[in-house]
């Protein structure tokens, strides 16, 4: 009897320690993500991606850790979408660069002097948003929010207001692109082919004398104080959004993912209304810093409209695939056929 006793006893032992190992089994640590992003350090893009990191480790289902890179630390984007694809990060935050080396469709919604103002970008893109979602995922990636980041707008050393003096100075392109620095080649430009995080330098030495980036990126980064003459002329938008790697993603349970969808998209409202705004403040803390606005006529701005609109074969079909381009064009002309007074106004 003591015997079985004595077994009995052993055998509860057993049973407690498999407990306990099962219950810290249980208590993994949260699954952890490395975001880069381009974004500065301590910007309000920043603050508002630190607040969306703190509402997922909160998240039901064990949340997640987020770990932020702000500022280029970890390279340029096309640096962030290949360490996402070998697992060294597991998201980031990108502009539409950075996700047409993922899938080039989503340069469609940037395509030069095809917007004339916020309220035909988001119509466009709101109905668009499924496809490219889809795309982007057989890539690989998951969106998770999308975002902007202000309209882009040239700047240079010089004073400067048509395309043919754009032509004239030696202007960044981002490195890596090259059937886009051969349409800048072919329209009769000077690319330089530079990563984002040396324009300063290649301000600094020489190398490039103009650039063209968003009126916040400009201020934010500096690059204004080296090019201090800006053409107030709405070249592009420049889109943006979150992703997160499929195969992580995957991993994370359902109630998690939720919440963290939820999180991501009041983030990506909260970018938007900010940034939107804040460009504007920035132009204005450039100007008191000794930038030069120059004003876009009408001639003008018709004239970068017929630059722009010459490469749209040429970028139709290549760095855009047709189908996309098409249905971009054909949802911004629907939209400003049936927008209300003031709606989709010219610049």
């Amino acid at each position: 009897m003591r015997a079985i006793l004595g077994c009995r006893g052993r055998f509860g032992v057993v049973l407690l320690l498999l407990a306990g190992i099962a219950s810290l089994a249980g208590a993994a640590e949260p699954i952890l993500i490395k975001m880069g992003t381009l974004a500065p350090d301590g910007s309000s893009w920043h603050q508002i991606f630190k607040s969306m990191g703190e509402q997922w480790r909160q998240a039901p289902g064990g949340g997640v850790t987020l770990r932020i890179y702000p500022g280029g630390v970890l390279g340029d984007e096309p640096d962030l979408v290949r360490k996402m694809r070998v697992g060294q990060i597991q998201a980031a935050a990108l502009t539409a660069v950075g996700l047409a080396d993922i899938d080039t469709a989503v340069s469609a919604l940037q395509i030069p002097m095809m917007f004339r103002s916020w309220d035909e970008v988001d119509a466009v893109r709101e109905q668009i948003r499924p496809a490219l979602e889809r795309r982007l995922e057989e890539k690989g990636f998951v969106v998770l929010n999308w975002g902007d980041a202000g309209w882009v707008m040239f700047f240079a050393k010089q004073p400067f207001s048509t395309p043919a003096d754009m032509k004239k100075l030696k202007l960044f392109v981002w490195a890596g692109d090259n059937q886009a620095i051969d349409m800048w080649k072919t329209a009769g430009y000077q690319p330089v082919p530079l990563s984002s995080t040396d324009i300063l330098t290649g301000l600094q030495t020489g190398l490039i004398n103009a650039f063209d980036t968003t009126p916040l990126l400009a201020l934010s980064s500096q690059w204004f104080g080296l090019a201090k003459h800006m053409l107030d002329l709405k070249w592009a938008p420049l889109l943006g959004a979150t992703v997160i790697h499929k195969k992580t993603w995957d991993k994370i349970p359902v109630e998690t993912q939720n919440a963290m969808r939820r999180a991501a998209a009041e983030a990506g409202e909260r970018l938007k209304a900010d940034i939107r705004a804040a460009n504007d403040k920035a132009i204005a803390a450039m100007q008191e810093r000794g930038l030069t606005v120059h004003a876009a006529s009408p001639e003008i701005e018709a004239a970068w409209t017929r630059e722009a609109e010459g490469i749209y074969p040429k970028i139709r079909g290549t760095l855009i695939p047709a189908e996309t381009f098409d249905e971009v064009k054909r949802l911004r002309d629907a939209y400003r056929a049936s927008a209300p007074p003031g709606k989709g106004a010219p610049r």
